[in-house]
């Protein structure tokens, strides 16, 4: 199926929620997916949320990783770099084969001018390749760094990682979702969707993790947090 993008949605109303959004893809999901292809991902989900890996993230209060990754065009970005005298967004997303990672970054894409007016600075990270990364800055026309973090090293860093099961690897692979090709090795591993705010030291601010892919922040909510937070604001 298609997904159309935010724009081709609503090329000229107000911005719309995400969970607006998102609602409208799962009923898509609901119409062609087959009945027993949704049960092995509920299933995974379920199982993800029995390991409680949203509740034992890196937390609020906490200190952030130093990590140095290459963005979309190859380029080295550094944590410390990116947090020069600003707060720092960042959203771990699973790849560009995602719907709800596409959706989600198209969300914050529209929000990128009024996270700017803060001072703080969007990036997003993924296990994806620099090339797949590429793609899917210039096909969403994102006008925010795409960070690639191979193997998850990143993610895992933040708590976020974990290995794809058995059954749902099959499924990816009669779905042409090809991790091994996509990500450049064959760990099989994705980070749970994950949104962070750092202060300017590095300090975790607010943090969102949840084990269903389906569940995101709202891009709203990010910029009232960066808004509300003196530490956020530009000096």
């Amino acid at each position: 199926m298609k997904w159309r993008s935010l724009e081709e949605s609503a090329p000229h109303s107000k911005i719309r929620p995400l969970h607006e959004i998102y609602a409208e893809r799962k009923d898509l999901i609901a119409k062609y997916v087959p009945v027993e292809t949704q049960a092995f991902h509920a299933q995974a989900i379920a199982e993800l949320k029995q390991q409680k890996l949203a509740a034992n993230i890196l937390p609020v209060g906490a200190k952030a990783p130093d990590f140095e990754l290459p963005d979309h065009d190859g380029k080295l970005v550094s944590c410390s770099a990116l947090l020069t005298n600003k707060c720092l967004v960042i959203c771990f997303i699973r790849g560009r084969w995602c719907p709800f990672c596409v959706g989600q970054m198209e969300a914050m894409n529209l929000i990128v001018p009024q996270v700017e007016q803060t001072g703080a600075t969007l990036v997003a990270i993924s296990p994806q390749t620099v090339k797949q990364s590429y793609f899917m800055r210039d096909q969403h026309k994102l006008r925010f760094p795409l960070l690639s973090d191979a193997r998850n090293n990143v993610a895992r860093q933040f708590g976020l990682a974990y290995r794809v099961p058995v059954y749902q690897l099959a499924l990816y692979e009669r779905t042409f979702v090809n991790l091994p090709f996509v990500n450049g090795d064959d760990s099989w591993e994705l980070p749970i969707p994950a949104t962070y705010i750092l202060d300017r030291d590095g300090t975790v601010l607010y943090a969102f993790a949840n084990e269903d892919y389906t569940e995101r922040p709202e891009p709203a909510e990010i910029v009232s947090v960066l808004r509300g937070d003196s530490k956020c604001l530009s000096s």
